[in-house]
């Protein structure tokens, strides 16, 4: 069978197809959802693409930037920082970013890691050269969130949002960890003496409160006693002033008798000599109990 030759017109039309056809692949960008496309037109910043389907000027427009808007995790890092109290210490850090404005991060910094990189080095010599040794350990917290809010300003102009910052470790060089060993050895034993005098000193107290506790009771007692004797001789008194002196005579001679019978009933024989006055005082006080009775 033979061929029919292409005629001027057919030509024209299979020309205009494929015109067609490539003006709509290059006009047609479908950008990914973790992706934006920077467009340049006549070597120009045009406009940015967002995730989806987008169309161009086929010819005039062309994706010079195609730019992951996905959080990215720079290398960890480590670099030397020198102490307000001028201790050398090994910092290590970690830095956290993503993109949000791929225009201004392509046409004002070439090499974005590194320059970021950079970036926090500085700023962590900074604030580790405001801190001592003590409160960069103690107030890790606070210095990562300086160090995260001084990042944040510097790269703002690039478009970049730093979304985390870590530190990940504070190493001391040996000559200071053998230094910081014996503070800290220093301290324990310090802490123990201060123990040890203060269980002394608490053990004084309580046998100086345990003495005057005793020497109150004992005074209290006294009291009691001297209140005692108070009374009776009062009672005594009293009798004696309501009674006379018959009273008091008749106490003297139940005295005397109750003598008189604990002697007489001792063990073993006894003579007991005894003053005429005595006799004739017992003899009165005889009569005195005859006359109660």
């Amino acid at each position: 069978m033979d061929q029919l030759p292409l005629s001027g017109g057919n030509i024209v039309t299979i020309l205009l197809a494929f015109f067609i056809i490539l003006c709509v692949l290059l006009g047609v960008r479908i950008v990914g959802q973790s992706e934006k496309f920077v467009i340049e037109r006549f070597g120009r910043l045009h406009s940015v693409l967002g995730p989806g389907l987008n169309l161009i000027v086929p010819f005039l427009d062309r994706v010079a930037h195609r730019v992951s808007i996905l959080e990215r995790q720079l290398p960890n890092a480590t670099q030397d920082a020198i102490t307000k109290d001028n201790v050398l210490v090994q910092i290590d850090t970690s830095v956290f970013y993503r993109i949000n404005d791929p225009a201004r991060t392509v046409y004002r910094i070439r090499d974005v890691d590194s320059a970021i990189a950079t970036t926090v080095a500085g700023i962590v010599r900074a604030e580790i050269g405001k801190m001592e040794l003590d409160e960069v350990q103690s107030n890790r917290a606070q210095l990562i969130a300086r160090i995260k809010e001084s990042v944040e300003d510097a790269v703002d102009d690039w478009g970049i949002e730093v979304t985390r910052a870590e530190l990940l470790d504070v190493n001391l060089d040996q000559a200071t960890r053998e230094a910081m060993l014996q503070q800290l050895n220093a301290e324990r034993s310090r802490r123990a003496h201060v123990t040890e005098a203060e269980g002394m000193k608490r053990a004084v107290e309580l046998q100086a409160d345990a003495q005057l506790y005793s020497a109150e009771q004992i005074a209290k007692a006294r009291r009691i006693q001297a209140d005692a004797e108070a009374y009776a001789t009062g009672v005594v008194a009293k009798a004696i002033q309501e009674n006379g002196l018959e009273a008091a005579q008749y106490q003297v001679a139940l005295k005397q008798v109750e003598a008189l019978q604990a002697l007489g009933a001792g063990e073993g024989k006894h003579t007991v000599v005894l003053p005429a006055e005595a006799v004739s005082a017992f003899g009165d006080a005889f009569k005195l109990l005859k006359g109660r009775g």
